[in-house]
């Protein structure tokens, strides 16, 4: 499963914890959650500035 991070302030979506606070249990896949998520820690970014962390770690 894939990791996308928000290049403003690092928070990590990670397709297998999902992120239950916004709505999106584990397992959500990245192209299911929709173009206007912000960062749920920032509020700044939205999805399309996130970065994707494969063959990062």
């Amino acid at each position: 499963m894939a990791k996308y991070e928000c290049p403003d302030c690092g928070y990590v979506y990670d397709e297998k914890t999902g992120c239950e606070r916004e709505g999106y249990p584990a397992g959500t896949q990245w192209e299911d959650i929709p173009e206007e998520f912000p960062c749920p820690d920032c509020f700044v970014r939205e999805k399309p500035d996130f970065e994707a962390l494969e063959g990062k770690q």
